[in-house]
């Protein structure tokens, strides 16, 4: 099946299922592409330590990779339609691992908030892949296909947090960058040799694919609706992944490193969510799981709330973080199915939207929940986090079907 589809490589055959060669290939790659947003987050105590940042101003840390991560989604994965896919994707990750190793070798907080942009700016390769793994399958079985994809994906995300904690447990924070750049390089080299090319049908200039994304966005109320839905539901699950180690390492519970790299773990059982919500988002339940998946976010930030002693408070923790987990990833597939589901020549753009839009919202979250925290404690901390699915929630009531 390997060799049929390089065969193809011009024009990828659509087929009813992903090979599952070419299934673990780009799931890995999405994970391993997107966990270089998130080997920073639970680090950011003793990186901003290190580089003379303020517990104020710490939130900058993930908001600047967010930012980079937006105005890429926006200005790069627009090119998704026009150029040759792994090309683009490649180029991509070369970047990203210049930012990485940038990062491990920062000596101060301007160097290094600097790399974070960079690479939230070429980390944006996952979102490029993300699309052209829905060219590869037909319309029916695209959920099923998506879903193990972004299990890839969720499963970077989740694993990183406690990669990195482990890493700078044993070594320094420094050592987790400069081991992620030398993944991204091999990465990036694997890709080059493996992953089937894709290339669109010539068509706009560059700057009429940027003008069309305007109209895109304002012509399409499924977009708009589900890009907010996940802006809400991101920005909650930004927030807390910021602010919960900074928690876990005050004197409220005085882990180590170690310890909130074991608390991470737990978010790693949240990726069941994608597969499970892809395969029922086929059946025509996006809806009603939708609705479900906004509930589950909302819930998880209530039980955050939980006294008692130190054991209690922790197990509560670290069931929310799943339950949390869980809810953002069913939504997003679910999300990603519908907006697949629409002309596939504009595909590569309304993914950049709707990853753009939601970006914005981690972004907003991440400096919103810091901010917060260093402010007021973690009680308020999560009361803001559980304002924003509720938020998503009034807005979906608005919703007929």
């Amino acid at each position: 099946m390997q060799t049929e589809y390089i065969a193809q490589a011009d024009s990828p055959a659509v087929v009813r299922s992903l090979p599952t060669w070419i299934t673990l290939l780009l799931a890995t790659a999405c994970g391993m592409i997107v966990a270089s947003l998130y080997y920073v987050q639970p680090l950011i105590g003793p990186i901003s330590g290190a580089l003379g940042l303020s517990p104020q101003t710490a939130g900058l840390i993930v908001t600047m990779t967010q930012i980079g991560y937006g105005l890429s989604l926006v200005l790069v994965v627009p090119l998704a339609d026009v150029i040759e896919n792994r090309r683009l994707i490649v180029a991509a990750l070369a970047a990203c691992t210049f930012a990485l190793f940038m990062a491990g070798l920062a000596n101060n907080a301007s160097v290094f908030l600097l790399a974070m942009f960079c690479i939230g700016f070429s980390a944006v390769a996952a979102q490029i892949v993300m699309p052209y793994a829905s060219h590869l399958v037909a319309p029916e079985a695209r959920g099923r296909a998506l879903g193990k994809v972004v299990s890839g994906l969720m499963l970077g995300i989740m694993l990183s947090r406690p990669a990195a904690s482990f890493l700078t447990d044993v070594g320094s924070w420094r050592t987790v960058f400069v081991l992620a750049a030398a993944g991204m390089a091999v990465l990036a080299a694997v890709l080059t040799l493996l992953l089937p090319a894709r290339r669109p049908d010539p068509g706009l200039s560059y700057s009429e694919l940027l003008r069309s994304m305007l109209q895109l966005f304002l012509r399409t109320p499924l977009l708009r609706r589900r890009a907010f839905y996940h802006a809400c539901l991101f920005g909650a699950f930004s927030l807390f992944w910021t602010t919960a180690p900074l928690w876990l390492a005050s004197p409220a519970f005085h882990l180590s490193q170690a310890g909130i790299a074991w608390f991470a773990l737990a978010g790693v059982a949240g990726a069941i969510a994608a597969p499970i919500a892809g395969r029922f988002a086929d059946k025509g339940w996006g809806h009603l799981l939708t609705g479900l998946a906004i509930l589950i976010v909302a819930s998880s930030f209530l039980m955050m709330h939980a006294g008692g002693g130190f054991a209690v408070r922790i197990a509560m923790l670290v069931l929310s973080a799943v339950v949390l987990d869980f809810g953002v990833s069913m939504n997003f597939v679910i999300g990603q199915r519908a907006i697949f589901a629409m002309a596939s020549e504009y595909r590569g753009r309304l993914n950049a939207i709707y990853i753009a839009i939601f970006f914005l919202g981690g972004a907003i979250g991440s400096a919103a929940g810091a901010w917060v925290f260093a402010q007021f404690g973690w009680a308020c901390t999560a009361w803001l986090g559980f304002s924003l699915p509720a938020g998503a929630m009034l807005y979906y009531l608005t919703e007929r079907s």
